[in-house]
């Protein structure tokens, strides 16, 4: 007689059952053995918490602010609480590009260390502020504060809302296609507001402070009926702009700004747009005209580089014109000039310029950025309306 035991799949399910008895009898075991302890269950009981530590309390980290009109300001005032044993040090974090943190103090009184700390017990206040800008429409802003709470060491703040239009500029920006060195120049920009008061117009000014000598600007109430035909327009100003000859070669970059009360304060910013063009100007395959700078990219030191250009000059004077380097930066950078040709039959010279960077230059990075600023090349020209023709470079220079 042939004896058949068990399948293998009748084995395997009987193993797993009796695991199951035996593991679940064992933790019952355990657990009555064991009894609950405050910080058995959630993220805290991954990671033992030490006993003396800041700790951060939040009680709101999102707050929404309705409504906000262009230009207009808002701000609030989030809470921290420290509610360690220890003292709670924040530090200021990342904020997008328009939201701005306040209430960061260094122990001198200023906001060099953009840090502040907090005793056990106590609580301070995080301020947030926020300008409406854009034609309007939904916005959503976040500052990052960083503490030592090992529990919560980043703190995300976020403010929600609507910006509502509370002006309009027509056009809504200022352009000055092409303003010749030594000449002015003049455009009218229209201001309409849909506040519930008419505008009052406090301070009107021009915001580059290296340029701002040569605008000129004023305002005037806008008339009636151009106010009536502007749907939902309350009322508006017309802002004169006028530009003095200086300003230097290439491009405009200003900015109108106007300070009003409606009744409440608001800040209109208009940009201002031009290319100043004189009788010199440089040409060539590194020269950026959309920039206005000598672009020679980065470059090994061990090869170094050689770029040319050319200077041309046109007008009465154009046979007067013998440049001169007065300046280079970097220091490395060096400039050959040749012998001006005419080109056509229009009075134009031509004289090419040759930018070299010997093999063994010293490191440099002058890439065009807030991390490095643009190199020059300034020239002495001769010539009696622009004596003076500089050229921003934008180089790196490695091993």
């Amino acid at each position: 007689m042939t004896v058949q035991g068990p399948s293998a799949w009748l084995v395997a399910a009987f193993a797993a059952a009796a695991g199951a008895a035996i593991g679940g009898g064992q933790a019952a075991l355990e657990a009555a053995l064991r009894p609950w302890r405050i910080g058995d269950f959630g993220p805290a009981s991954l990671a033992a918490t030490p006993t003396d530590a800041a700790v951060a309390e939040v009680p709101e980290t999102r707050h929404e602010f309705g409504t906000v009109g262009t230009g207009a300001e808002g701000s609030h005032e989030f809470v921290i609480r420290n509610v360690g044993t220890a003292p709670l040090v924040l530090t200021r974090g990342a904020t997008s590009c328009s939201c701005t943190v306040s209430d960061f103090e260094s122990a001198e009184g200023g906001d060099e260390l953009a840090r502040k700390e907090v005793p056990p017990g106590e609580a301070t206040r995080v301020r947030l502020k926020w300008r409406g800008k854009g034609p309007g429409g939904p916005f959503r802003q976040q500052a990052t504060v960083f503490t030592n709470d090992p529990r919560r060491p980043e703190i995300a703040f976020v403010i929600e809302g609507t910006v509502v239009p509370t002006w309009k500029a027509v056009p809504d920006a200022i352009t000055f296609p092409a303003i010749a060195t030594g000449a002015g120049a003049h455009a009218v920009v229209k201001l309409f507001t849909y506040g519930t008061e008419p505008p009052v117009l406090e301070e009107l000014s021009a915001g580059d402070p290296q340029t701002s000598q040569l605008f000129t600007l004023s305002s005037a109430p806008l008339a009636a009926a151009e106010i009536a035909a502007d749907t939902g327009a309350t009322g508006g100003l017309e802002i004169s702009v006028g530009v003095a000859p200086g300003l230097p070669i290439g491009q405009v970059r200003q900015t109108v700004k106007a300070r009003l009360r409606m009744p409440d304060e608001i800040l209109v910013e208009i940009p201002v747009h031009g290319t100043v063009s004189g009788a010199l100007a440089l040409a060539g395959g590194a020269w950026d005209s959309s920039r206005q700078a000598l672009l020679l990219g980065t470059i090994s030191a061990r090869t170094g580089s050689r770029t040319d250009v050319f200077l041309t000059a046109k007008g009465p004077h154009a046979t007067a014109v013998k440049p001169v380097v007065r300046e280079v930066v970097p220091e490395s950078l060096v400039v050959e000039i040749g012998e001006g040709r005419p080109v056509g039959d229009k009075g134009m010279i031509r004289i090419p310029l040759s930018v070299v960077i010997r093999p063994g230059s010293p490191s440099a990075n002058h890439r065009c950025s807030d991390q490095g600023p643009a190199g020059r090349i300034v020239l002495e020209t001769g010539h009696p309306e622009t004596p003076e023709f500089s050229i921003p470079v934008c180089v790196v220079i490695g091993p």
